[in-house]
């Protein structure tokens, strides 16, 4: 149960909310564009990297972690790309109040997968630099099913999803329905062909705006993962981030048989060798 000061916190909000977002599109002209963009993946870390990115004094976050502009946003009825750059500035803070040497940025995990994102951030950022986190595509598998088994929209079990994928996702592909369901919460093997992803940001943007780090590395060595963010944007990577915390991480991982995992290795060991050859690094997937 809330306590009665949060809940007051939240209908102020509530309150405040309408006008403050009216404000924000009406004053978007003046506003700021980000540098950079954690552009994923889901389930790679991406909640924890924007939340200790944001406690460097030099780089403002955007109000909300997932814009979902560039994706046009996970509700089905509603695209958020169709509403514009005016809608997407008004999520950013104005740019006189962004002191010389600050940047401002955010965080969507599923630009990196939306086919159609590479080719709108580059039309409207062609500049921006791109954070992506990749992590071994089997936990993020599971981890992603988990997520959807919790929310209440995956009724399968483990194996029976992972399998009948394909079936599931063939006609919304074939219709280039990204903002269909399926695309959004049933992609867990989808989701982990990396290199097909990178391919498409690559043709769009020079190498040295995509940094790339391993979740697994950026976790167990936050510290060091940080400095290169820090070096790669340009900001002072002697800054030590205060509270390193794991942010979103599930609580309903429940244990998997040894099938599914075999199933799922045996699946990925191409895909991991592909990008492992593209991007001259291995992973140790």
């Amino acid at each position: 149960m809330p306590s009665v000061r949060e809940s007051f916190v939240r209908a102020i909000n509530r309150l405040v909310r309408p006008g403050l977002l009216q404000y924000r599109k009406f004053t978007a002209g003046g506003r700021a564009l980000p540098s950079f963009i954690i552009i994923g993946t889901q389930k790679g870390g991406t909640t924890s990297l924007f939340h200790y990115l944001s406690q460097h004094p030099q780089l403002v976050p955007s109000y909300r972690k997932e814009v979902h502009y560039f994706d046009g946003g996970l509700k089905p009825k509603r695209d958020n790309f169709a509403l514009g750059e005016r809608w997407y500035r008004s999520n950013f803070p104005l740019r006189k109040h962004i002191r010389q040497g600050q940047q401002a940025f955010e965080a969507s995990p599923l630009y990196v997968f939306h086919p159609l994102a590479p080719e709108r951030i580059h039309a409207l950022l062609p500049d921006a630099k791109l954070i992506l986190l990749l992590r071994e595509p089997t936990e993020r598998a599971l981890s992603h099913y988990f997520h959807q088994a919790r929310k209440g929209r995956e009724t399968l079990s483990v194996m029976d999803a992972l399998q009948g994928e394909e079936a599931r996702l063939a006609p919304v592909l074939a219709e280039h329905d990204y903002k269909h369901q399926s695309f959004m919460h049933f992609s867990y093997k989808l989701r982990g062909h990396y290199a097909e992803q990178i391919r498409r940001y690559q043709g769009l943007f020079p190498k040295e705006n995509l940094l790339i780090l391993g979740s697994e590395k950026f976790f167990s060595d936050p510290h060091t993962a940080l400095r290169k963010v820090f070096e790669f944007v340009g900001v002072d990577s002697s800054f030590q981030v205060p509270n390193l915390n794991a942010r979103n991480v599930g609580s309903n991982r429940k244990s998997v048989d040894a099938d599914v995992y075999q199933y799922l290795q045996d699946y990925f060991s191409p895909h991991n060798q592909e990008l492992y050859e593209l991007l001259g690094e291995d992973f140790d997937w």
